[in-house]
């Protein structure tokens, strides 16, 4: 969050210039307006101390922002910002190179510290030959932004020079382009994309006392992001939940393509390293005034890890695919509105050394393991999510009422066993006394084991089940379900009905 507000003003400048005044021919001027106003509606002060016109260039000079939010406060000063008329009636728009940005961060409280200092960081943004060009007509305004970098460096902490901490910690984005476009006043139609070729980030510091030493270094490839949305009135980023209120909506999304992390670290008694890597992923995120989804993924994951913690070698974890994604409603609503969870984990695995430590004779299968579990239903706020009174008054209540839940797939895979399931749900809140206090159930839910039992005889075998519990476990087992086709294969039908549960066809409660 506080990265994205320091870019607010510059290469963010895409956000705010391409909004303004929809004529056949964009003025310096009217651009300059526009970035004031609309800055506004995202929380920004921006004033310039200086404004001259020389021909077709309209000079800025010390342009400053100022934004807060929450405690933290984000200022910079840009020197100049030059706004040059073109022949074809848009505006090219350049910056100086480099300009510096503090910002202070509040510190969250606790027992030793009720009242702590401010975190204060300088920073350096560098955008050097960054170029955008804004244009328009009575329908719609557009601005191109290309830099071939943008970086933002710490500079200082709590008025230490980096230098002096032996700290370098910065980010760097390479072959930045996009653009953006606006439509509409009052109601305003929002749509803009977003590439860069790499994103790199190196952090690194010694201890001056203990010489201690961390290194860390990440970069991704290939990022590109799209997003499109309608801004309301006057309401934007400064009052989000007002905005979505009012009938603000926005969608986005982001990929990027392989990614690697490395990591080390030393002092007097410790040290180890790491490194990970993914063949890409995604996040998607969709706000209205109605509903929130949120939801993305990784591909193609593995992570190594050695120290002198470390029992062995060295520790191995990968896995194929891990995505999520929740989809919630967010205000009341005479009608049940949509809801959905996901949760995947594909082929998981860990090393050996790992398994070794409970099952040193490997009795049990060292497969992948694999979890999903996928729902989705049908629900009735009682309060507006969005409004933080109401939340406040919600204590431990339930923020509203469950009416329908779909399980579209349940998979565990683990140690040779199975489990999968699916089924459906629908809950009758005005009973909540049936099923002790849960709304009462009417549906269906199927489920099948395989080598449920196989897995219970190898858990007792290297001690890790007693053997009275394997007894109560198989007897829940018999209770619940029944042999199905194939070897050590188990299925189960759980049926709400009548106020009742049944498991196949026998009723239990």
């Amino acid at each position: 969050m506080t990265y994205f507000s320091t870019l607010a003003g510059t290469t963010a400048l895409a956000t705010l210039v391409a909004a303004g005044s929809a004529q056949a021919d964009v003025t310096p001027e009217q651009v300059w307006q526009s970035w004031q106003e609309l800055g506004a509606t995202y929380g920004q002060t921006l004033t310039a101390a200086n404004q001259s016109r020389t021909g077709d260039t309209l000079k800025l000079q010390d342009v400053r922002m100022h934004f807060a939010q929450d405690g933290t406060v984000v200022e910079g000063t840009i020197p100049e910002v030059n706004l040059t008329q073109r022949g074809d009636g848009t505006v090219e728009i350049t910056m100086s190179p480099e300009f510096p940005v503090e910002m202070t961060i509040p510190n969250e409280p606790d027992a030793e510290n009720p009242a702590p200092e401010p975190t204060e960081l300088a920073l350096a943004l560098r955008q050097p030959g960054m170029v955008m060009v804004a244009g328009g007509d009575d329908l719609a305004t557009t601005l191109a932004f290309d830099a071939p970098s943008t970086t933002i460096a710490v500079t200082e902490v709590d008025g230490v020079s980096a230098r002096e901490m032996n700290l370098t910690a910065e980010m760097t984005m390479s072959d930045v382009a996009g653009t953006y476009r606006t439509e509409g006043t009052d109601t305003r139609s929002i749509t803009n994309d977003f590439t860069a070729a790499v994103a790199e980030m190196t952090f690194a510091m010694t201890d001056p006392e203990t010489k201690g030493k961390v290194n860390v270094r990440a970069s991704a490839t290939d990022l590109k992001g799209t997003s499109s949305g309608k801004m309301v009135g006057t309401l934007g980023m400064a009052d989000m939940a007002a905005a979505l209120q009012a009938g603000a909506a926005s969608t986005g999304s982001f990929t990027y393509g392989p990614a690697t992390l490395e990591f080390d670290f030393a002092d007097a008694t410790d040290k180890g390293k790491g490194s990970a890597s993914a063949a890409g992923g995604n996040l998607d995120v969709s706000m209205s005034g109605d509903s929130l989804s949120y939801g993305g993924g990784t591909k193609n994951v593995s992570l190594t890890l050695s120290g002198s913690q470390i029992p062995f070698p060295q520790f191995n974890m990968s896995y194929a695919e891990a995505a999520f994604q929740l989809l919630t409603p967010v205000t009341t609503s005479e009608e049940p509105q949509d809801f959905r969870l996901l949760t995947r984990l594909v082929n998981f695995k860990v090393s050996d050394e790992i398994w070794a430590m409970f099952d040193p004779q490997a009795q049990l299968p060292r497969d992948p393991a694999t979890l999903v579990l996928d729902a989705k239903g049908k629900a009735r706020l009682d309060i507006d999510l969005l409004d933080p009174k109401q939340v406040e008054t919600l204590g431990e209540k339930a923020p509203g009422q469950i009416e329908a839940l779909d399980l579209d797939q349940l998979q565990l895979t683990i140690a040779g066993a199975d489990l999968t399931g699916d089924g459906s749900l629908t809950f009758d809140n005005s009973d909540t006394t049936t099923f002790g206090g849960v709304p009462a159930p009417t549906g269906q839910i199927d489920l099948k084991l395989v080598g449920g039992n196989a897995l219970i005889d190898k858990l007792v075998s290297i001690g890790i089940v007693p053997q009275d519990q394997a007894m109560a476990a198989r007897m829940m087992l018999g209770l619940f379900a029944r042999p199905g086709e194939g070897e050590d294969t188990l299925t189960s039908t759980l049926e709400f009905k009548d106020k009742g549960f049944y498991a196949n066809g026998q009723r239990l409660q």
